[in-house]
């Protein structure tokens, strides 16, 4: 059975975003403005996306 991903891409810039929300953005994978990673659509990953949603533009969600 496949597992479930979503494609998130950083959009904004963590500069100036608070300190748990820049760990947010490390712990996704994402490193640079305009990086895309594919990860695995868990409850631990849709929290930290929740958190920072508003850096993100998000694909393949369900």
């Amino acid at each position: 059975m496949a597992k479930k991903k979503v494609k998130i891409t950083l959009v904004q810039s963590p500069i100036g975003a608070l300190p748990k929300h820049k760990l947010c953005i490390k712990g996704l994978g994402l490193k640079r403005m305009h990086q895309s990673v594919e990860v695995e659509d868990t409850p631990a990953v849709r929290g930290m996306i929740n958190k920072v949603h508003y850096m993100l533009a998000i694909e393949g969600e369900g």
